[in-house]
Order: C-alpha cells, then sequence, then structure tokens
C-alpha cells in the first residue's frame, strides 16, 4: 500500500467533534461552493461533492437547501477559504485550512494558538511544500470489481493509490485531477459516497508521548475554532 493508505489509516479524524459543529462547517462550504459556481449541482462539481459529503454525514436535506438559498441572498456575508501555515512545537509542520467571513479574526485566533503552544504561524509556502495536495473519493465498490485493473483504467485520469476500507473503495489522485476523476466515476456508474481533498505530508517526525501531547493541544484548539474547517500536519501517528 501506498502513502495515502498509510496515512489515513494513522490518522486520527478528531475534527468536527459534534454533528452541529460539522453542519455548520459543511454548511458554510456549500455557501461559498454555490456562490462561486453557481446553485445547480449538475453544473457545480464541488457543490455535487459537497452534497454528496453533507448526506453521508445525514446531514438534514432542509440544511443543505438552506445553504445554498444563502448563497443567492445580497446581504449574505462574504466568506473565504483562507489557508494558514506554520510550524507547531518540536518543527512540525501544520496546515490549517479555514472558512472565514473575518480573515482579521481568523488569523489573529490562529497565530494565538500557535504562540500559546510553543510554535509560530508562518507564511504562505513556509510548510506546504513538505505536503502533497489530493483528492479522495470514497465510492461503493461494483460486483466483482477487479481494483488492480480498475487502477490502471485510472492512471490517466490522475489516480495515484486504490484501496478498501470498511467496505467501500477509496480513490485518491492529484488535486488537480478532482474533476476527471469525478466525471469518469460518475459516468461509469460509480455511486459516490463522499469526496474530499486533503494534504498528506510526504514524511512525518516520530515524536515521545509527552511531545505529542504539547501538539495535541495546538491541534484541538486549532480544530475547535468555528473558522476552521481542517487541520493537517506531519506528525507520525501510531
Amino acid at each position: 500500500m501506498g502513502r495515502a493508505f498509510e496515512y489515513r489509516k494513522a490518522r486520527k479524524l478528531k475534527r468536527w467533534g459534534n454533528m452541529a459543529k460539522t453542519f455548520t462547517k459543511l454548511g458554510r462550504e456549500i455557501t461559498i461552493a454555490a456562490k462561486e459556481g453557481g446553485p445547480e449541482p449538475e453544473g457545480n462539481p464541488r457543490l455535487r461533492m459537497l452534497i454528496q459529503n453533507a448526506k453521508a454525514a445525514n446531514m438534514p436535506k432542509e440544511n443543505v437547501e438552506r445553504a445554498i438559498k444563502k448563497a443567492t441572498q445580497k446581504d449574505q456575508e462574504d466568506y473565504k477559504e483562507v489557508i494558514y501555515e506554520g510550524y507547531g512545537p518540536f518543527g512540525i509542520a501544520v496546515l490549517v485550512e479555514t472558512a472565514t467571513n473575518n480573515t482579521t479574526r481568523t488569523v489573529a485566533n490562529v497565530r494565538s494558538y500557535f504562540n500559546k503552544t510553543g510554535g509560530s504561524l508562518g507564511t504562505s509556502g513556509s510548510v506546504s511544500f513538505m505536503f502533497e495536495h489530493k483528492c479522495h473519493f470514497k465510492v461503493t465498490p461494483k460486483e466483482n470489481i477487479d481494483l488492480e485493473e480498475l487502477e490502471l483504467e485510472l492512471i490517466d485520469h490522475g489516480v495515484s493509490e486504490i484501496f478498501e476500507e470498511d467496505g467501500q473503495l477509496v480513490i485518491y489522485g492529484d488535486f488537480e485531477s478532482y474533476g476527471d476523476l469525478q466525471k469518469y466515476l460518475e459516468e461509469n456508474g460509480f455511486e459516490i459516497v463522499s469526496s474530499e481533498f486533503e494534504w498528506i505530508p510526504t514524511d512525518t517526525k516520530k515524536l515521545t508521548a509527552e511531545q505529542k501531547e504539547q501538539i495535541d493541544k495546538l491541534l484541538e484548539k486549532l480544530e475547535e475554532d468555528d473558522d476552521v474547517t481542517n487541520v493537517f500536519h506531519n506528525m507520525e501517528e501510531e
């Protein structure tokens, strides 16, 4: 198995600690996608993806419809997606994805979390070079599917890794290949359960149990912030 499989197996998905917070964050992302690409899922691949994710998270349909409607309202707050990069204690690289209507507030909060835990917020590009930006899809496997044949077929569409997880197929590809992979899966009758983007570290750092505790404090503070949608790092996890 490749790097994506090992990273996924080890990563603790602690973000979005409760259902209400999950729905809030998904709703915000749906509004952003609808505002940027239009409110019709058929012509907006990112919106389609987020609606699939909302369904997988058991988000009520009316919540999804409300989030899409917000994008067409003139008085709707303008949310932006911003990535912050920095170093936690012990040189751990951290990428923080946010969706915010107030970048001044968000950057101040993110900087304070780094400072209070012995880290420092960096500039754009300061740690992202240590990660690979990937997309991944969770799909329901077809009967008698041959993973090796499917992987060979998808190589030209930018796929880098395919494996099974909890009875579903997980397909990883380059960030830029998202649209091509989504189109292939939809046109070939695969049921897409969910899809996301991830930053996968090219190398990881091993820390002691005590050191991990200090990093976890930073990660928890970041993940609890309402403006934060995802947090990625290069700390090795068991």
